[in-house]
């Protein structure tokens, strides 16, 4: 099964038609905005909307923690894994 970390990868990457970037290229660590992928507030609104429909997770456009949670691609998967609880 393709890790979390991987599915989110390609997830960024085909959400935000990346055609020059393969799932290798996005360190799990880079940070997303900024200096690492350089990502901006569009994409993260986008790569929102696509991590609730493919993981069935909510994201509170309130939560104050919210910036952290997309500050790499580890930190995501980490949201998702604690979204979505034990797995059964």
């Amino acid at each position: 099964m393709e890790r979390l970390e991987d599915q989110i990868r390609r997830l960024i990457i085909e959400t935000l038609n990346l055609e020059d970037i393969s799932v290798q290229d996005i360190d799990e660590d880079e940070p997303l905005f900024g200096e690492g992928l350089g990502l901006d507030s569009i994409d993260a609104l986008e790569i929102g909307i696509e991590i609730q429909k493919v993981f069935g997770v909510k994201i509170d456009s309130s939560d104050e923690n919210l910036a952290s949670y997309f500050s790499s691609v580890r930190e995501l998967a980490r949201f998702v894994a604690r979204q979505q609880g034990p797995a059964t």
